[in-house]
């Protein structure tokens, strides 16, 4: 059986831990934003992720 990722309380805060568990909660709104911001990221029609614009000037 392959190894899972994740967090250990023993190396992480308990509000790394309740972030990470948030982030990877299909019921919560941080998955959410987090599958969101990836999709804008990867679409050339989102002006927002485009980069600075360069003035030639």
């Amino acid at each position: 059986m392959a190894k899972r990722g994740g967090v250990s309380g023993h190396t992480h805060t308990q509000q790394q831990l309740d972030d990470y568990a948030n982030q990877n909660n299909p019921n919560n709104d941080a998955y959410q934003d987090d599958l969101d911001n990836h999709a804008d990221q990867l679409n050339p029609n989102n002006d927002e992720y485009k980069g600075e614009e360069k003035d030639d000037k």
